[in-house]
């Protein structure tokens, strides 16, 4: 692991604050909101370097920070994220201890640059729990970059073995209340979750606001991500403007050509418009009764009215597709049927009725227009950034 950077660069004067603000489009409305987030630099730089406290600490080119999408983010997008200077995250969940260990494999054959794991913490009734001692185990020994933890908190005796192992950890928050539990539980930063983040999504804060509230709350010395909505490199700006460290990026990254989603989830985020995603708690049995932001469809349109009532029953009717678990292991396991209301996402190897089925989706999808390798996601946002900060758009 990349060793943190201190003295000449967190001593660096914050001169591009103001940069930032104006970039951002905020003028005084964002001072009162809040302090940036650490970006370091001069101002006779002539390309501005986006370079904050997350960069400094893994030895990144970029703020840029791959969401770990299970199903999604596998181990060729995360190496593709890494290799283009940001930080690539695998997307664990549901897969059972040895196929995680095949993908930490499959990973460092591709990429030698800093990577994280993300863990889902729950139980399901249909696959028990998704996280358990083994995949930390796993962790430790391999002595991974980073590892995430998203719906729940680690145990003591997780956080101990991995920071042991020289592990950092992340915790996903869509509350200030969580976040001051994730911190006590030992985390050494945090993923502000907000409300506009697709997948499974506790939070009812937009992005901003939760950020703006961490900061106030917890300080400026907290180590602070900003996921939800980001699709641009005006998100971006605005991300660090409003207190971020850098940025967690995951719809984006599931219209590139490296995520392992079906090519017509791709293709429907690029035609998403705005409001084209909603939050509804109808899809399971995986995980009944959850918040999770997905495209709209019919499927959805019909039933969110009795939401509440119909998540808790049992799923009725014949599947709606079938799909691949585990893909690119020795555990690839095919044939698995698709019930209503599917929490599991479709991805290449899915057949059946796509317009019935979860696709997890943020908001910012209306701002996608194209399908394109990782690596020029991760250039172009960051150009952008840098451009709004040279006052050139």
């Amino acid at each position: 692991m990349p060793t943190p950077k201190t003295g000449q660069g967190l001593e660096k004067e914050k001169v591009t604050r103001r940069s930032l603000l104006q970039a951002a489009g905020a003028g005084g409305m964002a001072l009162a909101l809040g302090a940036p987030g650490r970006l370091l630099g001069h101002d006779r730089d002539p390309e501005p370097e986006l370079r904050t406290r997350l960069t400094e600490s893994f030895g990144l080119r970029h703020p840029f920070v791959g969401a770990g999408m299970g199903f999604v983010a596998l181990p060729a997008l995360v190496a593709a994220v890494s290799e283009a200077g940001g930080l690539g995250v695998l997307g664990v969940a549901p897969e059972p201890p040895p196929v995680f260990a095949e993908r930490l494999t499959q990973i460092r054959a591709l990429t030698r640059r800093p990577f994280g794991v993300d863990f889902f913490l729950t139980t399901s009734p249909t696959l028990g729990p998704i996280t358990v001692d083994d995949h930390i185990a796993i962790a430790a020994a391999a002595k991974v970059d980073l590892v995430v933890f998203h719906f729940d908190l680690p145990t003591p005796a997780w956080v101990a073995s991995l920071k042991a192992a020289g592990s950092r950890i992340w915790v996903q928050v869509p509350t200030v209340d969580f976040a001051r539990q994730a911190l006590a539980a030992g985390a050494d930063g945090l993923v502000a979750q907000g409300k506009e983040a697709g997948g499974h999504n506790r939070s009812t804060t937009p992005l901003h606001h939760l950020l703006h509230d961490l900061r106030q709350e917890l300080g400026d010395d907290v180590l602070l991500l900003a996921a939800g909505g980001i699709a641009t490199g005006a998100d971006v700006v605005a991300a660090l403007a409003h207190g971020a460290d850098g940025v967690w990026v995951g719809t984006r990254l599931v219209a590139s050509t490296e995520a392992y989603a079906h090519p017509g989830w791709k293709q429907k985020i690029v035609e998403a418009k705005s409001h084209d995603t909603v939050i509804t708690k109808l899809f399971g049995p995986e995980l009944p009764c959850q918040p999770y932001r997905v495209l709209r469809n019919p499927a959805i349109d019909a039933a969110i009215g009795q939401q509440d009532e119909l998540c808790a029953l049992p799923p009725t009717g014949a599947p709606i597709g079938t799909t691949l678990l585990f893909p690119g292991t020795t555990f690839a396991t095919p044939g698995v049927p698709m019930p209503p209301f599917s929490a599991l996402p479709p991805t290449p190897d899915t057949t059946g009725n796509l317009d019935a089925m979860g696709l997890p989706t943020g908001e910012g999808a209306h701002q996608i227009r194209d399908i394109k390798p990782a690596a020029h996601i991760v250039r172009d946002l960051m150009e952008e950034a840098r451009s709004l900060l040279r006052g050139r758009r």
